[in-house]
C-alpha cells in the first residue's frame, strides 16, 4: 500500500493505528493530530447521514441513530466527493443491521428518505403545462402507443408498510399518535422548483410509473399496472402526473415497417 492508501483505510477504521510516514510541520505529536482529524471525519460523515435522514434518526433515537451510523461509516467509506451522495447504500445496511430488527419499517423509511435526497439533486427539465397534456391526450387516436417522459426527479417505492404515513407524521406534531403503519403503501417522489414531495400511491400506480420511466408506451404500462392491482385507477394515477406538472414529454411510438 502507498502512504495514501494507507491513510485512508486508517482514517475510517479507529482500531487502526496513526499510519507511518506522517509528520507535523508544528513539531505535535503526528498520532494525535491524526486521531482528532480521523474524529472529525467520521463526525462529519455521521451528520451527513443524520441531515439526509431525519425521520429515520427520530424513529430510533439520537444515541441509536449516531451508533448505527458510525457502523455504516466504518463498513461503507465514501465513494464521491460529493457529500450530498453518501449514504445511498445506508437503507440496505439497515435491513442487514440487526439491532433495528425491533423496527421492521426503518429501512424502508431510508429508502423513502434517499429517494428525497435524490429528487432534490437531481437535473431540472421543463415540464408540459397540465392544459397541454390534457390536449394531446384528447386529440391523439392511439393512446395505447403514447411515450410519457418524466421528469428526472421523480421515483417510486413500493413498501408492505405505511412509509409515507410514517415520514408525515414526522412532519407534524402530534400526527404519530394516530400512525398506524402495519399496511402496504406505496410512494412517489418527485421535486417541483425547489420543494420535494411525497405522495402516498397504490401498488398499481407504482407499477405504472415505474413502467413509464423504464420507455413502455401508455397500453404496456397499464398492462403492467393492472397485473400488480386489478383496482389500479389509471385516471386517478395520470391526474396526479399532470397537476404535479411531472411530464416532459409525450410522443407517439415509432414503429419500424418491415
Amino acid at each position: 500500500m502507498s502512504l495514501l492508501e494507507d491513510f485512508a483505510a486508517a482514517l475510517l477504521a479507529p482500531d487502526q493505528a496513526c499510519p507511518a510516514g506522517l509528520f507535523s510541520s508544528n513539531g505535535a505529536d503526528p498520532a494525535s493530530r491524526f486521531a482528532v482529524y480521523r474524529n472529525n471525519v467520521h463526525g462529519s460523515l455521521i451528520n451527513a447521514l443524520a441531515t439526509a435522514y431525519p425521520v429515520t434518526l427520530q424513529l430510533v433515537g439520537e444515541e441509536f441513530f449516531r451508533a448505527m451510523a458510525g457502523c455504516y461509516v466504518q463498513a461503507c467509506p465514501p465513494g464521491s466527493p460529493l457529500i450530498s451522495e453518501y449514504g445511498a447504500t445506508f437503507s440496505g445496511f439497515i435491513q442487514g443491521f440487526e439491532p433495528a430488527a425491533s423496527v421492521p419499517y426503518l429501512a424502508d423509511v431510508a429508502r423513502l428518505e434517499r429517494l428525497r435526497v435524490r429528487a432534490y439533486h437531481a437535473a431540472d427539465a421543463p415540464t408540459l403545462e397540465p392544459q397541454a397534456v390534457l390536449q394531446q391526450l384528447q386529440t391523439h387516436t392511439e393512446l395505447g402507443t403514447l411515450h410519457l417522459q418524466l421528469h428526472p426527479s421523480l421515483a417510486t417505492l413500493d413498501s408492505r408498510y405505511a412509509v409515507v404515513a410514517v415520514w408525515a407524521a414526522h412532519q407534524t406534531e402530534g400526527a404519530i399518535a394516530t400512525l398506524n403503519p402495519w399496511h402496504a403503501q406505496g410512494a412517489l417522489v418527485l421535486r417541483r422548483g425547489l420543494e420535494v414531495k411525497v405522495f402516498a400511491i397504490d401498488s398499481g400506480s407504482v407499477a405504472f410509473i415505474d413502467s413509464l420511466n423504464q420507455g413502455a408506451v401508455l397500453e404496456k404500462a397499464l398492462a403492467h399496472a393492472l397485473d400488480a392491482s386489478a383496482e389500479f385507477d389509471l385516471h386517478q394515477c395520470l391526474a396526479l402526473l399532470i397537476n404535479q406538472a411531472a411530464i416532459t414529454h409525450l410522443s407517439l411510438e415509432h414503429k419500424v415497417s418491415p
